[in-house]
């Protein structure tokens, strides 16, 4: 069995023979294909070689050869081949050692410049020659070719049976397929429930984080499944669990196939798989299982949950509604740039567009207060929906209370449940032989575990209804909507502006109904002191407001010069800064976010125009002596009394009525002052009752 190709060179060097199996199942199942790769060693003997010089590569056994990327085995024997180690490989067959042209001729290369042949059972072939490399190549592209071609028909007929929706793709927990292979849901009455209370909760709750911290609070489990064929488990819940279960397409009754798609990187690792955007799945089969919830159900929550995830600046999302004391936090746009604005909580709530600051390092394009903001959009809100009543509220009050009830039967349940592994674990418990120490011990050990659970459940169930009676609700009865609000509602005719001025109701829920008819808002400041609104409703109807957001400092008001104009008009015909103040106040000219206009900011606008009083013109108080005619009387000046009564020199108390410092008209007070101001006494107390 000698081959002409051989030479001395050749037989001086080492023998491979390289063995793999695609899959792991194919190891365990096809024994006979690698019992005759194994062979391969007698067939170097007869071609020459010692049975000592005989190498076998077999740490590729369970790899696919569409790729080197993770085959050690076909590493090392590259790395042999390229040293001159090695005068003949040997496969059964070559698509043993690749089925990727890629890897097939770059081997051929090498093998060719090391005079290496290469024999499968067909024959020996020598790469360095034309007819071997031709024949060789023929083999590696129909290798190539036949993968291809099995992967196309397996996946073609895959296909034909998925597209009528009779595919066995593995199911969620909850359903099951029976002995004749029909999909049901399944019989265990915790798991249906259980599964039915997460998306009852999150249709009111809205929110995959409110529907954990319930279950948490409450103590209650998630039914899992160990693997695709696993059995039934229970775990804590955490909110990745909770939304596989609110985004599985399986539980609105529809069969879907395509959701993942795999993708090789260019460096040839294992491939990677991605989910696939809802429009590019493959096969939607609807009505085939079973379904927990409607398809119009399942669509609105994926599109929730879509709209919770705040990703401003590449989805452009809103975000679930929080706490925060900013009313749109997720709603507003910046009219300047057109992107979405994020919410600063310092000091005071702000709307502030970062973009092109983060992008580009150029300055911000806006910060707005956000209180003037909510405001105006949260009456133009109420003036919306004022003359609709809240004819949902039953409604919403009768799914409240069945949540409720479904949380507790759900931890009546899990109480249920774990008393009966509590039971059955004293039961193995006590038919075990006391003298087995070893597996008595193990027992004993799931005993006590399962009490320990057993008794967590039942604080939990105890919790729930000692909070059901705090609230006002008989145990074992929901009693959702607190009776008071009810009562308050129901007085009020059930409208919306004064259920949102009670303040049992939370921020969050104040958002959430906002939502329900404001799309976004639009901001863009036209002033230092003014921001036009536009708030943009539900199904494409807008409204355009002007908002007052004030300023830091009185030459940024817009209103400024027309009340400077009014103050000198009235200053220069001789009106006091009081008689000013209630002339502007009943014109309705006002300050930044409506303020009355101040006695000092008057005085501070007169005398930036030059306008001072002249004595005669000055305030004037029956039966007392105001600071500039003590001080014009005594002799001294007015900052000097001033600060005499700062320093409590003179103990003088401040006039609620005229807002200023009033000195009693008495020629004694007048000599005292005169002594303090000459050093003869050191201090003068004019409170009552005091003498002086």
């Amino acid at each position: 069995m000698h081959s002409e190709l051989i030479t001395p060179d050749h037989l001086a060097r080492r023998a491979l023979i390289y063995i793999r199996q695609s899959t792991a199942h194919q190891v365990l199942s096809n024994g006979e294909s690698t019992r005759l790769q194994y062979a391969l060693r007698q067939r170097a003997v007869e071609l020459g070689w010692h049975e000592a010089d005989v190498d076998v590569i077999d740490q590729d056994l369970g790899e696919s050869g569409t790729t080197a990327a993770n085959r050690s085995g076909f590493k090392d024997l590259l790395a042999r081949v390229g040293l001159g180690e090695v005068g003949i490989v040997l496969s059964y067959e070559v698509t043993r050692l690749t089925r990727n042209c890629s890897d097939w001729y770059p081997l051929l290369d090498l093998c060719g410049y090391r005079r290496c042949l290469i024999a499968d059972r067909d024959g020996v072939y020598d790469p360095a020659t034309g007819n071997g490399r031709l024949l060789l190549g023929l083999k590696g592209t129909i290798s190539e070719v036949e993968m291809h071609t099995l992967r196309g028909r397996l996946t073609a007929g895959l296909l034909a049976k998925a597209t009528r929706g009779e595919l066995a793709l593995p199911l969620p927990v909850g359903l099951e397929r029976d002995p004749s292979g029909i999909v049901v849901i399944t019989p265990d009455q915790e798991v249906e429930a259980r599964l039915r209370l997460v998306f009852a909760t999150f249709l009111e709750r809205r929110s995959a984080q409110a529907v954990l911290r319930i279950f948490l609070a409450r103590g209650l489990t998630l039914p899992r499944r160990e693997g695709p064929q696993g059995g039934l488990c229970w775990r804590s819940p955490t909110k990745h669990a909770i939304c596989r279960i609110l985004t599985n397409p399986a539980y609105a009754g529809a069969f879907v196939y395509g959701r993942t798609a795999c993708a090789r990187p260019p460096d040839g690792s294992r491939a990677r798989v991605r989910k696939r955007p809802r429009a590019e799945w493959r096969i939607v089969v609807p009505d085939r299982y079973p379904p927990y919830i409607g398809w119009d159900t399942y669509e609105a929550i994926v599109a929730r949950l879509g709209d919770n995830h705040a990703d401003y600046r590449r989805l452009g999302t809103r975000g679930a509604p929080r706490d925060g004391a900013a009313m749109l936090h997720g709603l507003v746009h910046c009219g300047a740039c057109g992107r979405k604005m994020t919410v600063q909580y310092h000091n005071r709530p702000r709307y502030i567009c970062r973009s092109l600051e983060q992008d580009r390092g150029l300055p911000r394009c806006q910060n707005v207060i956000a209180s003037p903001i909510d405001a105006l959009v949260v009456a133009a809100f109420l003036e919306a929906v004022a003359p609709a009543e809240v004819d949902a509220f039953e409604r919403a009050e009768a799914t409240r209370r069945e949540n409720n009830a479904a949380l507790r039967q759900a931890a009546a349940q899990q109480v249920e449940r774990l008393r009966y592994r509590a039971l059955l674990a004293e039961r193995q418990f006590g038919k075990v032989d006391p003298d087995n120490r070893l597996v008595a011990a193990e027992l004993e050990r799931r005993w006590e575990a399962a009490l320990l659970e057993l008794r967590a459940g039942e604080e939990a169930l105890a919790k729930g209804e000692r909070e059901a009676a705090a609230r006002g609700a008989p145990a074992g009865q929901a009693g959702s909507c607190q009776l008071e609000l009810r009562a308050a509602l129901t007085e009020i005719g059930e409208t919306l502006p004064p259920l949102w001025a009670d303040p049992r109701l939370m921020p969050g829920q104040r958002k959430a109904l906002l939502r329900c008819l404001v799309d976004k808002v639009v901001l863009e400041r036209t002033a230092a002191d003014r921001v036009a609104v536009r708030v943009v409703w539900v199904g494409g109807d807008w409204s355009e407001f002007v908002a007052d957001t004030g300023g830091h400092a009185l030459r940024e008001l817009s209103g400024i010069g027309t009340i400077e104009r009014l103050v000198a008009e009235m200053a220069r015909a001789g009106a006091s800064d009081a008689a000013i103040v209630e002339a502007l106040d009943a014109q309705g000219h006002h300050l930044d976010h409506g303020r009355r206009v101040l006695l000092s900011t008057i005085r501070k606008l007169r005398l930036a125009q030059g306008i001072r009083y002249r004595p005669e013109m000055r305030r004037r108080v029956a039966g007392a002596l105001t600071l500039p005619e003590v001080a014009e009387v005594v002799g001294v000046s007015q900052a000097w009394l001033h600060h005499r009564i700062r320093t409590g020199r003179i103990r003088l108390a401040l006039d609620p009525q005229h807002r200023m410092y009033l000195f009693p008209n008495d020629p004694a007070v007048l000599d005292a002052v005169r002594q303090l101001a000459n050093g003869s006494v050191k201090t003068v107390d004019l409170t009552p009752n005091v003498p002086y």
